[in-house]
C-alpha cells in the first residue's frame, strides 16, 4: 500500500506502509544510529516524534525483547529507507514489520531518507504527516501541520506509581520523567536500591523517603512545558542531598537554577556524538536523544560550571554545580544503543553518595 510522508514546507515523500495504517501528526526528527532500532522505538524520549533512521536497512536483526528499554514503543511515527521483512539473528522474537501493527504505530518506507535527512538539517526540524490516504489536500493538511505542538508528554510516558528495586547499597530515588530502563538497572547493577517515583511526585515526598541520591531522568518535550516538575526540582535543589541528572533531568535542573534553554535547529539524535570533559580534556563517543539544550550564558560560575562540552557544535552537554553535590549531563551514560565510554559517571555517582561507606 502506497504512504506519504507529508511536511509542513509542502514537500511530499512517496514510499510504502508499514506498520499501521493510521494517519499520524507529528513532528519528525531523525536518528544517525546504525544499530540499537529497538532501544530507539521503546526510549520514551520519542514520544510526540515520527523518527527517521538514516541508516539506510532497518530491522535485519528483528525484535530482540530483552533489548527493550521500556514496556512499549513511544514514537507516534517510523521512518525507513529499507525495512528487512526477513530478518536473521539467533536472538530474533518477531519483526519491526509485526511489532509496529501490534503498537498501532504508522511507519512508511522506500522513501530517500538521505534526501530528507538533508531538508530537515537545511531547515530545521519540522512538523508532518503520515498517510496512506492518496486523495490528500495539502490547502487543508499544512495548516494542520504548522498548528501541530507537541505538549505534556512527560505525563504520558512516567510510571503510574511508585516502584522499588531492592539493594544492599545506596538508597536512590530516581524521577521518572520517561527514563530509559538501563538507567535504574545501571545503579541497581551497583548495588543500589533504587525507588522509581513518578513525574509529579513532591519533593517532600522523595525527600521523606531519606534518599542518599537522587536520579533525574531522561524524557521527552520541551522542558520549559515542565513548569510544576521544575519547582519541585527546585526543592530537591535547596536540599543537601546528591544529585546527578540526565537529559531532560540535566535541562530541568538548570532551569530550577536560573539558567535558560532553547532548541536546536536538528537536535542530537544518535549514538555517536563526541563530548569533551573540561576537566580532563578527555573525548567521549556518546549517545544522545534530544532537542534542546542549555543556554549557559545567563547562569553565573556561582552557580554553575560547564562540564562538558559537544564537540562538534560547542553546545553545554553538562554542568556541575557551584558549592553542592550536583552534576548533570545532557548525553546518555546508559547508552542503550551506544557506547559504554562514558558509564563511569554512574561511578562517579557512588562516590558523591558515599559509596558502600555510607549507604550500608
Amino acid at each position: 500500500m502506497k504512504a506519504f510522508l507529508i511536511l509542513e514546507d509542502g514537500r511530499v515523500f512517496e514510499g510504502t506502509s508499514i506498520g499501521s495504517e493510521r494517519e499520524v501528526i507529528s513532528e519528525i526528527v531523525f536518528n544517525t544510529s546504525m544499530t540499537g532500532y529497538l532501544e530507539v522505538l521503546t526510549d520514551p524520549s520519542y514520544a510526540g516524534q515520527a523518527v527517521v533512521m538514516t541508516y539506510p536497512l532497518i530491522g535485519n536483526y528483528g525484535i530482540c525483547f530483552n533489548d527493550m528499554e521500556s514496556a512499549r514503543p513511544w514514537p507516534d511515527g517510523y521512518i525507513v529507507r529499507e525495512l528487512s521483512r526477513m530478518p536473521s539473528n539467533f536472538r530474533c522474537e518477531g519483526t519491526i514489520q509485526n511489532f509496529l501493527e501490534k503498537h498501532d504505530i504508522p511507519g512508511i518506507a522506500g522513501i530517500d531518507t538521505r534526501a530528507l535527512t538533508k531538508l530537515l538539517r537545511e531547515k530545521g526540524t519540522m512538523n508532518g504527516m503520515i498517510t496512506t490516504n492518496e486523495n490528500y489536500s495539502l490547502d487543508e493538511i499544512i495548516p494542520r501541520l504548522k498548528a501541530y505542538t507537541v505538549g505534556d508528554v512527560v505525563e504520558r510516558v512516567t510510571c503510574k506509581e511508585k516502584k522499588v528495586l531492592e539493594g544492599k547499597g545506596c538508597k536512590v530515588a530516581l524521577l521518572d520523567l520517561g527514563a530509559k530502563e538501563n538507567i535504574a538497572r545501571s545503579l541497581h547493577e551497583r548495588g543500589c536500591e533504587v525507588t522509581i517515583y513518578p513525574a509529579y511526585t513532591s519533593a517532600e515526598e522523595i525527600l521523606a523517603g531519606r534518599p542518599d541520591g537522587i536520579m533525574l531522568s531522561n524524557g521527552p518535550g520541551d522542558p520549559k512545558s515542565c513548569t510544576s516538575i521544575i519547582k519541585e526540582i527546585k526543592k530537591l535543589y535547596d536540599s543537601d542531598v546528591p544529585i546527578f541528572a540526565i537529559c531532560l533531568g540535566h535541562q530541568l535542573m538548570a532551569l530550577a537554577a536560573g539558567a535558560d534553554t532553547h532548541k536546536l535547529k536538528y537536535g542530537h539524535r544518535g549514538g555517536n556524538h563526541p563530548v569533551k570533559d573540561l576537566e580532563t580534556g578527555r573525548v567521549y563517543i556518546s549517545s544522545q536523544n534530544h532537542g534542546y539544550v542549555v543556554d549557559t550564558d545567563n547562569l553565573g560560575a556561582d552557580r554553575a560550571v560547564p562540564a562538558f562540552i559537544n564537540v562538534n557544535d560547542g553546545t553545554n552537554e553538562g554542568l556541575k554545580y557551584t558549592g553542592k553535590n550536583i552534576f548533570t549531563v545532557q548525553f546518555h551514560p546508559e547508552a542503550c544503543p551506544g557506547p559504554g565510554d562514558s558509564a563511569y559517571l554512574f561511578d562517579r555517582f557512588l562516590a558523591m553518595m558515599g559509596g558502600d561507606r555510607t549507604c550500608l
